[in-house]
């Protein structure tokens, strides 16, 4: 199968591209390089023996996407890119909504005059806003707290009306919970551009020394021990899940699965995990909440498990290990 990865030289995008290559299937990659690096490419055909091709692109331009399926007969989009960090959609929302809608509208419009209607997209726990209560379902009710959130559950939404509109579109919609971790290898990981906005990547820089101490935000929500509680899931875990939902999802429709473990850790949870495995300190602050943020995040994947065939394998430990690994490695090249 030639599929289309969007993003995919990013963190997920990375890994899901070494899995599916690793399948046989021909992965194209279309980045615009805003939050990673060019040379991930490499890293993928050391891991996996295969480059895949290459487009610098950036989506919301409709010329430079449209250059991707002129050249290329696709029979699968699996749609990373966008802007991803909650706290900076608070302060910059109108980049969100302009980048996040704009790309994926176009992306959709292309697609469908090339004849390719079968979509997998990237989306997030944070469609269900603040649940009710946890573990969350699929059939939960959908909001946001953040213009990050907002942008994945609009991009849902005019997807599932694509869907109505046209029924021979298959759209499959994977929301993630809390991708952390890197591949085996050490080759690829979570490596963003400047400073980073996700907890793990933060954490290996001040355990490095690299910054001086991590910000927790918020030591008052009511979790265990008054920090943040997420569903933290290993991204070869979460690229494995997108495999399963192209090999296993044939009909047309609209599908929706939760990626996460089940399983909820606060922050001062994986920096005490961070710690133990790799024998180092990660020195950190009580800081103020952040705008956006919720208590406690946690997914049911029964849904997965049972309709794709899909569960996690790495447990927590492995997450904390792969993470410091990846950091090792860069160090060595």
């Amino acid at each position: 199968m030639r599929v289309l990865v969007t993003g995919g030289t990013g963190y997920i995008g990375s890994h899901t591209a070494v899995e599916l290559i690793k399948r046989g299937n021909e992965v194209i990659i279309a980045d615009n390089l805003s939050n990673s690096q060019e040379n991930v490419i490499d890293k993928i055909k050391e891991i996996t023996g295969v480059k895949p091709k290459f487009y610098l692109t950036e989506l919301t331009n409709r010329e430079e996407t449209e250059k991707l399926f002129k050249e290329n007969k696709f029979d699968a989009v699996i749609h990373f890119a966008g802007l991803k960090a909650v706290g900076e959609s608070c302060l910059k929302p109108l980049m969100y909504y302009n980048n996040n809608l704009t790309s994926s509208i176009i992306l959709a419009e292309t697609m469908a005059k090339y004849g390719c209607k079968k979509l997998i997209f990237s989306s997030s726990a944070t469609v269900y806003g603040e649940p009710e209560r946890v573990p969350i379902k699929e059939d939960f009710p959908l909001s946001t707290t953040n213009p990050y959130g907002t942008t994945k559950l609009m991009i849902e939404r005019i997807y599932t009306d694509l869907v109505k509109a046209d029924p021979e579109w298959n759209v499959t919609l994977l929301r993630y919970f809390n991708p952390i971790g890197a591949h085996d290898s050490g080759l690829i990981g979570e490596k963003p551009n400047g400073i980073p906005n996700n907890l793990m990547p933060y954490i290996v820089k001040v355990a490095a020394g690299e910054l001086y101490q991590l910000s927790v935000f918020g030591n008052d929500y009511p979790t265990h021990d008054g920090t943040g509680v997420r569903d933290y899931i290993h991204v070869t875990d979460l690229a494995l899940g997108h495999v399963a939902a192209l090999e296993k999802v044939a009909e047309s429709g609209v599908h929706v699965y939760n990626l996460g473990t089940g399983t909820g850790y606060s922050v001062l949870d994986i920096v005490k995990a961070f710690e133990k495995v790799n024998g180092v300190k990660v020195p950190y602050v009580i800081t103020n909440r952040r705008p956006g943020d919720i208590p406690e995040c946690v997914a049911d994947p029964t849904k997965a498990y049972e309709e794709l065939g899909w569960k996690t394998v790495y447990g927590l430990e492995e997450m904390c290990r792969s993470s410091w690994h990846f950091l090792e490695k860069m160090r060595e090249n």
